[in-house]
């Protein structure tokens, strides 16, 4: 079942939202692009699409803290490993829209190209495990909670050094919250 916040709980509205896409490059000769962080009121951007956008955004901002960067995959943790998206909307259209909008200049992100490990690591639910092999030793290694906490933190200091004067930009003509 979905988390639902009770009508009378504080929305933190400086969250943001990670996930990750289809990787591309934003110029000739740059590194790929394979995640993305943006403000959580950009999905109340008017081409991303509604309701589910504004669904997304009030889980996104309910129950957080100031400054969280909540990966996608925690969303679906919550609910309920996933079997709850089709009462709460399309992530799956909802992130592409997202894309295209930071694609276009229609709103500000954090763009980034995560090497393999650290994007499962933050596309792996909150208490999941990754597993690799390690090519050396041929053992397999198991990475945690606590390897995807220090990945989480890593992007934390990039977003906090990018919005230090100026906070994301979501977009213009936002929508009102669900």
């Amino acid at each position: 079942m979905p988390k639902t916040p009770p009508d009378d709980q504080i929305r933190t509205r400086t969250v943001y939202l990670l996930f990750a896409h289809e990787p591309y490059y934003p110029h000739p000769g740059t590194t790929e692009i394979n995640t993305t962080v943006v403000a959580a009121d950009t999905l109340l951007h008017p081409h991303v699409l509604q309701p589910d956008g504004a669904r997304i955004h009030t889980l996104l901002t309910h129950d957080r803290r100031a400054g969280e960067i909540v990966p996608l995959s925690t969303l679906t943790h919550e609910l309920a490993g996933g079997t709850g998206w089709p009462s709460v909307g399309d992530w799956e259209r909802v992130t592409t829209e997202l894309v295209h909008l930071v694609r276009s200049g229609d709103c500000d992100a954090l763009s980034l190209g995560l090497p393999d490990l650290t994007r499962a690591l933050l596309c792996a639910g909150p208490h999941s495990q990754v597993r690799a092999l390690d090519a050396a030793s041929g053992q397999t290694v198991v990475y945690g909670t606590a390897e995807r906490a220090a990945a989480l933190a890593q992007v934390e200091r990039f977003l906090a050094c990018l919005v230090i004067d100026r906070d994301l930009w979501p977009g213009e003509g936002l929508l009102g919250p669900g």
